[in-house]
């Protein structure tokens, strides 16, 4: 019999994708667990594995078409298999109606009728690591409502931090009646769009599918998230020119020449100051009573691309030396400006750094990335006179601005978090501390 060539889920907020490319034509064999497609997320490029072995059949979408999750867009079929496409497209539901989004599927099922066959155990026939069903029964999930990104759909350990994350989230936000009608006084007004072709010339620019997802998160977070951003700036004179040397050997490599920007630096430097502070890779308790400490360090970098920023996932930065963590950046932003970020490579991340001083700048103020309880915005380093006691001297300053959610934290925390930075910036060997 035929399997079906399912559009699948590979991002939690997906509800369509756009087909980019198929790796085999019809008629040709394929083997399960092959690449057979690529498709296009908000963010980016995922390869798509044949579902069995056989024959590719009754192919019914082409690169660039945009479909909904679920859609049925091919089979497999036996290569002696009698195969109808015409049968086989009216027999197919999912081409009525896109997959439904794992908190959906559990809501259905909540709201079915009761069964008189006895009901599954939890989780039961879900591909899962050991490890991530042992989180999820500690965090009281599901495991069967979520989304896997390891090999064939696997559910990993980042699998259910995320969605751990995302139902803190969910309960942070009002979801009873009587909380409504606060949150519609709470509400922002919307803000009349003006009839500006009236006045001249104008051009449409559509924004990009990273900017159309990216866009209503950051707003909201804008919005739940009480901000303050706290500046201050590090002494990193000696710190560059330690990073020039290594720069210098790592262009110089023979096998695989590869940069080290000063951002490797600083994450070791962050991560000193997490341990310190661990209230700032935190994330608040769904009720908004407590703070989950995170007891791994895992970094979020935003990465400049041409369709917006991404923010890719440095995993257990604290096991990693600067020459590591430099080689994984590089490979990470080339993935991302090619569009290939995996969803576990945008996932997990406890505290997130924003960079610009490649681009310039003096400061500003970075918004937290929820469920994040803050983030580190970095500008161009610049060259200054510093007062020694006797003389001016010319030392390289690097401005910190730390957004964080005061919920979490409060300003003296937030100071004392980046002075510890800034003085760990200025004396690395502070970081072995």
């Amino acid at each position: 019999m035929a399997v079906e060539v399912i559009l699948p889920r590979v991002d939690m907020d997906m509800a369509a994708g756009k087909l980019s490319r198929w790796f085999k034509e019809e008629g040709a064999e394929v083997k399960q667990g092959e690449a057979l497609f690529e498709i296009e997320t908000d963010k980016a490029a995922m390869e798509v594995d044949a579902p069995a072995s056989g024959v590719l059949r009754g192919v019914s979408a082409k690169p660039g078409d945009e479909l909904p999750v679920g859609t049925v867009i091919g089979w497999i079929a036996a290569a002696d298999e009698a195969f109808d496409p015409a049968a086989a497209r009216k027999s197919a539901p999912a081409d009525a109606a896109p997959a439904p989004a794992p908190q959906a599927e559990a809501s259905a099922s909540a709201a079915a009728p009761a069964r008189t066959a006895e009901p599954a155990a939890p989780g039961e026939g879900v591909r899962a690591t050991p490890a991530a069903r042992r989180k999820a029964r500690e965090a009281g999930i599901d495991v069967a409502t979520i989304r896997g990104t390891g090999p064939h759909g696997r559910i990993q350990t980042e699998d259910v931090e995320a969605a751990v994350a995302a139902a803190a989230v969910a309960e942070a936000r009002p979801a009873s009646p009587e909380k409504a009608p606060v949150a519609a006084a709470l509400a922002i007004p919307e803000i009349a769009a003006p009839d500006v072709a009236k006045f001249g010339p104008v051009e449409t620019q559509p924004l990009s599918r990273i900017q159309r997802i990216s866009g209503p998160r950051m707003h909201a977070s804008w919005v739940d998230i009480p901000h303050v951003t706290h500046c201050d700036e590090a002494d990193v004179t000696d710190l560059d020119a330690f990073r020039r040397t290594l720069d210098a050997a790592a262009k110089a490599d023979q096998t695989a020449p590869y940069r080290v920007s000063l951002l490797p630096l600083l994450m070791k430097a962050t991560v000193a100051a997490l341990k310190a502070h661990p209230s700032f890779n935190a994330v608040l308790s769904p009720g908004g009573d407590a703070l989950i400490l995170r007891r791994y360090w895992n970094i979020g970098v935003a990465v400049d691309t041409a369709d917006g920023l991404v923010v890719a996932v440095v995993k257990d930065a604290d096991k990693k030396g600067v020459l590591e963590i430099a080689r994984e950046l590089g490979a990470l932003s080339a993935k991302a400006r090619a569009g290939k970020l995996t969803p576990s490579d945008m996932q997990g991340a406890g505290f997130t750094i924003s960079s610009l001083g490649g681009v310039g700048g003096t400061s500003f103020t970075p918004i937290v990335n929820a469920p994040e309880v803050a983030i580190l915005g970095v500008a161009r380093a610049k060259m200054t006179p510093a007062w020694d006691g006797e003389a001016f001297q010319p030392r390289l300053m690097l401005p910190l601005c730390l957004s964080y959610d005061h919920r979490a934290n409060d300003g003296a925390t937030a100071a004392r978090f980046a002075r510890l930075l800034a003085e760990t910036l200025g004396d690395m060997r502070r970081a072995l501390l």
